[in-house]
């Protein structure tokens, strides 16, 4: 007996399973932390004090200003900023439209929180200041323009009848009044801070046992096969040659030098592997500072297939459910690709 259990804690299914109970844990901190902070942000006022910053984004767009909130989370956290984004839709303040969009607007906030945590500090030493620089500043043109897409897109598409606040003026509430604030789309507002604190604990405790769930057990299933794709390969009659096929394809439509296909192959899969790779070529002049930063950005584009499937899907599916989860992936992937290959024309 002891001997099995030794056998069943070794084999490495285990082990994979092990780090997607850390990680699940994980997001399941900073999705809590989120949907508590958005009850909060409600209870105390706190969203009039933020939408005098925020309302720069949310009022173009029209959305409510509680969703301001969100986004200015995103740049610390953005699993938090996604958190109340979702306790927003599932309280009725957000339409599925509005909610998408407000997604779009997040993308450069949770671009920047990125800077910090791992351009700066990892990706712009490996490829030097100049190459790392305008690398970074191309992605955060494009996480800008795809932010600044999703406002012309509020702007157009939405209105009072997507969103449980009007930004313009008061409107009718479902009990016949009028929704003047957050706080006539939830519940009454908490009678003291006890209550408040109390409430948003519960509505926190109650999206959590919505959402654990459903996120473990994709992510259980999207690790494993991960972590078993080669022998599915093998099964299936395939190998990694695909994405190296796929890199050859794309440098020979831009005209990328020969070296741009095991970089880019190396960056769909990992972006610092990626770098690493490109790094000593760009030293030695192989390849220029645009040449660069568009191979990275061709990698990037290819690294969607595995990125999708490895966080994408997961977490969005996690958060919202398939139904919905499948929209947000959709919208987001299709957006990064329009402007990763705008800025591919500048670039060449």
């Amino acid at each position: 007996m002891q001997s099995f259990v030794v056998a069943v804690l070794g084999h490495p299914a285990v082990a994979v399973l092990g780090e997607v109970a850390v990680r699940v844990l994980r997001i399941t901190f900073f999705l809590s932390f989120g949907v508590f902070l958005a009850e909060l942000a409600v209870a105390f006022g706190l969203v009039e004090k933020i939408a005098v910053v925020s309302r720069y984004l949310t009022s173009p767009a029209n959305l409510p200003d509680e969703v301001g909130t969100a986004i200015l989370t995103t740049t610390a956290s953005t699993t938090a900023g996604y958190g109340m984004l979702a306790d927003f839709r599932e309280s009725g303040v957000l339409s599925d439209r509005a909610t998408i969009i407000a997604v779009t607007i997040n993308t450069f906030f949770g671009f920047a929180q990125h800077i910090i945590t791992f351009y700066a500090p990892i990706l712009i030493p490996i490829l030097g200041f100049r190459v790392g620089v305008l690398y970074v500043a191309t992605r955060g043109l494009i996480a800008l323009a795809i932010t600044l897409t999703g406002i012309a897109a509020g702007a157009v598409l939405l209105d009072a009848s997507n969103v449980g606040r009007t930004t313009a003026g008061a409107g009718p509430a479902p009990d016949g009044g009028t929704a003047d604030d957050a706080a006539d789309v939830f519940d009454e507002p908490p009678s003291s801070r006890r209550a408040a604190i109390r409430t948003a604990f519960d509505a926190t405790a109650e999206k959590v046992r919505d959402i654990l769930p459903r996120l473990a057990a994709i992510y259980a299933v999207v690790s494993l096969l991960l972590a078993y794709s080669d022998e599915i390969l093998a099964l299936a009659g395939s190998d990694g040659a695909s994405v190296t096929a796929a890199a050859d394809g794309f440098a020979g439509l831009l005209g990328l030098p020969g070296a741009a296909i095991p970089v880019i192959a190396a960056y769909a899969l990992d972006t610092t592997s990626g770098a690493t790779v490109i790094a000593p070529l760009i030293r030695n002049g192989t390849f220029s500072a645009r040449t660069a930063v568009a191979t990275m950005l061709v990698g990037g584009i290819i690294s969607f297939a595995v990125s999708t499937f490895k966080r994408s899907i997961p977490f969005q599916y996690g958060i919202w459910g398939r139904e919905f989860g499948s929209k947000v992936i959709v919208v987001n992937t299709g957006l990064k690709i329009v402007w990763i290959a705008l800025a591919l024309v500048v670039l060449l």
